[in-house]
């Protein structure tokens, strides 16, 4: 099996990114040039800084799911109304105030 190439840090050629410069300078207007700019900057600060979030691997999933379900086997959860009880008090909600923004968005007629 070939060995899995790490796409997010291949070794480009200069003549490959200026191919991809050259595209998009042909297909974006300014302000798209400057969107694009600004965030690939935010993009590289953030991972140069170790901030970029990476999704979960497969195997990562499935231990996490595992692990889940060793905390339930040995009574380690709790019920969802727990939870919102929880959260209600650590972030000073009363529940009074959930209920008038379901009623809120109930008559927006979005769903959530």
């Amino acid at each position: 099996m070939p060995a899995k190439t790490d796409i997010k840090n291949p070794i480009m050629s200069t003549a490959t990114l200026s191919s991809l410069l050259e595209y998009l300078y042909g297909t974006l207007s300014p302000s798209n040039m400057r969107w694009v700019g600004e965030h690939l900057i935010e993009y590289a600060q953030k991972e140069e800084q170790g901030e970029v979030l990476t999704p979960y691997t497969r195997e990562e999933l499935l231990e996490r799911a595992e692990e889940g379900r060793r905390q339930i086997a040995m009574g380690n959860y709790c019920t969802s109304e727990e939870l919102f009880d929880a959260l209600f008090e650590e972030f000073d909600i009363a529940p009074e105030e959930v209920k008038a923004w379901d009623k809120e968005l109930e008559k927006s007629g979005l769903q959530v």
